[in-house]
């Protein structure tokens, strides 16, 4: 009974050793898509075009940004966008610092700059998206950002009465 137990033990292992180890296949790079939508992003800036950005994210999509409500859905972030456009920037400019991605999630972290009319730099700061792959591509999905620069001051309260 001893050998028949040792037999069976060499016959698992031998099994085991000789299974093939299977890897899922790593996902295809996104940063280089990332990029390209990144671009589209600053050229639609440039051309002021609020639809051309809003196109960008996905019907669901959450923008936050810095000192203001959460805007939700494509629409609202169109709006935004529009008012942003319609405060005199000439041009955005987003730059990855790094992508991580599965073949449907992709979180990207960068810097963004923006620019007066004079061509000044009007902001720039930083920001996370978490991209979404769909139907049509990589879309945002949750975008957030700030400025690097330090906040306005608040103002003075009013005098007791």
């Amino acid at each position: 009974m001893i050998r028949h137990m040792r037999v069976f033990t060499l016959a698992a292992l031998m099994l085991a050793c000789q299974a093939p180890a299977s890897t899922p296949a790593a996902p295809a790079d996104a940063t280089a898509d990332i990029a390209a939508m990144n671009s589209k992003f600053g050229a639609a800036v440039t051309a002021k075009d609020a639809a051309a950005i809003a196109a960008l994210y996905a019907e669901d999509a959450v923008l936050l940004p810095p000192n203001a409500p959460a805007v939700k859905g494509r629409a609202a972030i169109q709006a935004y966008w529009q008012a942003f456009l319609d405060s005199g920037v000439t041009n955005g400019t987003l730059t990855s610092s790094e992508v991580t991605n599965t073949d449907t999630d992709a979180t990207e972290v960068g810097t963004w700059v923006i620019k007066a009319p004079d061509g000044s730099v009007a902001d720039n700061g930083k920001y996370i998206v978490w991209w979404k792959k769909g139907a049509n591509g990589w879309q945002f999905h949750r975008d957030i950002f700030n400025s690097d620069r330090p906040a306005a001051p608040a103002a003075p309260a009013a005098p007791a009465k």
